[in-house]
């Protein structure tokens, strides 16, 4: 990573840092922007006394958290989350999503949709005009007759393809595949999530469609926010 597009992505995640308050239940997403984040709150948790609780969206992010410091809780036992930080693969106009390149999209979808408020940190790379252009999208699925849902998901117009670590088929902290679907361009991404998820096997898609509160682009020097 360039030392620039590493400190866009600093000042993005300190700056969605600076949100948090004292008393929330704070979701943690995953990815090497969410990590500047995840620091930068540990920080505070230090320098300035505040006491949180975090929900992490991956096994990554837990380990982050707690060597930042932060008090982890589920989901289960919160009785809401005051605000999410995530990172996201792609971001367009509307600030619908593209996510999942790190795996953990099942997770912080459900963590996004039980957020009072949403914020998305990226660098200027992921801001784009037209979703599923350069970026392919991940949709998890089940590991069993992975061959016939991969088929179904084709009829849909891209070409998947089955995500793949050191050789073997990638495995999610879920313990599901990942397809990761090229559409060369997603022209209508309400309808094509919508017809993802009908898809028996389908767990979950990386579109996140009116989800996002806040997106924070982090700059070279500073950051712009789109709410």
């Amino acid at each position: 990573m360039s030392s620039d597009r590493s400190a866009q992505k600093r000042n993005a995640g300190r700056r969605a840092a600076d949100y948090v308050q004292d008393g929330m239940i704070v979701g943690l997403g995953t990815g090497s922007t969410a990590r500047f984040a995840i620091e930068r709150i540990g920080e505070r948790i230090e320098e300035e006394g505040i006491s949180i609780q975090g929900i992490p969206t991956s096994v990554e992010t837990e380990k982050l958290a707690e060597e930042a410091g932060i008090e982890l809780v589920e989901l289960d036992e919160a009785d809401k989350i005051d605000l999410a930080i995530d990172g996201a693969d792609e971001v367009d106009e509307e600030k619908r999503l593209i996510k999942g390149g790190g795996g953990a999209l099942l997770r912080e979808k459900i963590v996004a949709y039980n957020s009072k408020r949403y914020m998305i940190i990226v660098d200027p790379s992921k801001k784009v005009e037209r979703l599923g252009e350069d970026f392919p999208l991940p949709v998890e699925v089940l590991p069993k007759w992975q061959k016939a849902i991969e088929d179904s998901v084709r009829k849909l117009g891209c070409e998947p393809k089955i995500r793949t670590y050191e050789g073997e088929a990638f495995l999610t902290d879920n313990g599901n595949n990942i397809l990761d679907c090229d559409f060369n361009g997603i022209d209508n991404p309400e309808e094509l999530s919508k017809r993802l998820s009908s898809i028996p096997g389908v767990l979950e898609n990386g579109l996140f469609i009116d989800m996002t509160d806040v997106v924070i682009i982090g700059k070279k020097k500073g950051f712009e926010e789109l709410d």
